[in-house]
């Protein structure tokens, strides 16, 4: 029997100038499962993902995630379980070092030294990055920042990865790097993104979000199939 990882109902936000970012949107992801977000710009999705770890709390509606649900008071407890990789791994890394990137959740959560030390070396060898530990993270290309913000939430041990576009600007060789990684780890995915060819390569199921709701939600190769649907909102 699987547990939802993910379960929102009838989720609505809006924005203080008034815009509906989101119009009772309701979403459930199993454990295990990976899922692509797609939509045009301004459908809702980064508002979306950031109901999932309580950067943003519902106005109506509710989100729960791995049964935790997401109020102020059990923001922590839903971020342990929350692995949010933002669009820009700028706005994710702010140490001068990687380990120091990596390290900053561990030594927050009060780890003891040596297990901080093995998980992050575990966090850069799962990320494909086993000797960039004493790198200046300033200094990396894109790509290499991605990746190291994967990193950044690996050693957490979170329930649900969630990434907002994670091949946005990455050369073709990055890119395809960048999947594969994703594809390699064993863990529920939710991935806003732009690049469809990532969601049919990827996801086993897409959902579809245009003006704030949900539009269309299933098996990545019937919906990535539906040009009309895709033309309609944007995608194609």
């Amino acid at each position: 029997m699987h547990h939802n990882t993910v379960k929102i109902e009838h989720l609505s936000y809006r924005y203080p100038d008034g815009r509906l970012a989101l119009n009772k949107v309701s979403l459930r992801i199993e454990a295990g499962e990976k899922v692509a977000l797609i939509g045009p710009n301004g459908a809702g999705k980064s508002t979306l993902l950031l109901h999932l770890n309580g950067l943003l709390l519902p106005q109506a509606g509710s989100v729960r995630v791995c049964d935790i649900e997401v109020t102020k008071e059990n923001v922590a407890h839903v971020r342990s379980a929350v692995g949010l990789v933002f669009q820009d791994p700028n706005d994710q890394l702010f140490s001068p070092t990687v380990f120091e990137d990596i390290a900053y959740g561990l030594i927050y959560r009060g780890l003891p030294e040596p297990e901080i030390r093995q998980r992050v070396h575990w966090a850069l060898e799962a990320v494909g990055m086993g000797s960039y530990a004493k790198r200046v993270t300033y200094h990396l290309s894109l790509g290499e920042k991605k990746r190291i913000a994967i990193a950044t939430v690996l050693p957490l041990d979170p329930d649900i990865l969630v990434l907002d576009e994670p091949t946005a600007g990455l050369d073709p060789r990055a890119r395809r790097e960048l999947i594969a990684l994703l594809d390699s780890l064993p863990i529920t995915q939710l991935i806003a993104t732009h690049d469809l060819a990532l969601a049919s390569t990827l996801c086993e199921r897409t959902v579809v979000m245009d003006e704030g709701e949900i539009v269309a939600d299933g098996p990545s190769e019937v919906v990535l199939a539906h040009s009309d649907l895709l033309l309609a909102h944007g995608l194609a």
